[in-house]
C-alpha cells in the first residue's frame, strides 16, 4: 500500500500536466512545509475539483489576493487518484480535501495471492492511501487559476459536438 498524508497546515496545493494537448496527464500537488506529494488524476477530476471549489469559496471569506495559479513542481506520481471528498472547516474558514488512492478491484487482483479467512480481515480500513488536507482559501483559489490555465491550454472544442478536436483532424459524431 501506498503511503497515507495528512497535512494540518497546508502550503502547497497545485495542478499541472506534463506532455502536449491530447496527450497531457494531470497531477496533483499538495504538501507543508516538510512533505509533497504528488498523485495521479484524470482531467475531468481536475475540472470537477475546480468547479466545485469555486462555488465553495464563495461560502467562505474572499482570497486575501488574486489568486495566482502555482507551478507543479516536477516529480513522480506517489500513486494514482479513484476518489475525491471535498468538506469545509467553517471555524478556521479552509476547506477539507480527501484524496483515496485508486486500487484494483477484487476480480484484478493475482491470482496467485492467497486470501485471508473473513474473520482475519479489517474491513474498516482504508483500501489504499489517503492524503487528508486542509486548505485555506488562498491556496484553494490558486489551484482554481491553476485548472482554469490548464483547461484553456488544451486542445480546441469542436464546434458541432463540443468534444477536442485532434490536430489530424476529428471525426465528429454529429456528422453522421
Amino acid at each position: 500500500m501506498s503511503p497515507s498524508f495528512d497535512f494540518r497546515h497546508a502550503t502547497r496545493f497545485t495542478t499541472g500536466t506534463i506532455g502536449e494537448p491530447g496527450r497531457r496527464m494531470f497531477f496533483l500537488q499538495v504538501g507543508d512545509q516538510v512533505d509533497t506529494v504528488t498523485v495521479k488524476l484524470e482531467k475531468q477530476q481536475v475540472r470537477a475539483l475546480a468547479q466545485f471549489l469555486r462555488t465553495v469559496l464563495d461560502d467562505l471569506p474572499s482570497p486575501s489576493a488574486q489568486p495566482e495559479p502555482v507551478p507543479l513542481i516536477p516529480a513522480d506520481p506517489d500513486w494514482v487518484v479513484g476518489q475525491i471528498a471535498v468538506g469545509v472547516d467553517e471555524a478556521d474558514a479552509k476547506v477539507v480535501l480527501v484524496l483515496e488512492e485508486l486500487v484494483a478491484d477484487e476480480d484484478e487482483a493475482d491470482d496467485s495471492v492467497e486470501s485471508a479467512p473473513a474473520n482475519d480481515l479489517d474491513w474498516d480500513e482504508p483500501t489504499g492511501a489517503r492524503i487528508r488536507a486542509h486548505v485555506d482559501v488562498d491556496l484553494a483559489a490558486g489551484f482554481v487559476a491553476a485548472s482554469d490555465e490548464l483547461m484553456a491550454g488544451g486542445r480546441p472544442p469542436c464546434s458541432l459536438c463540443g468534444q477536442p478536436m485532434d490536430p489530424n483532424g476529428h471525426a465528429c459524431p454529429r456528422l453522421n
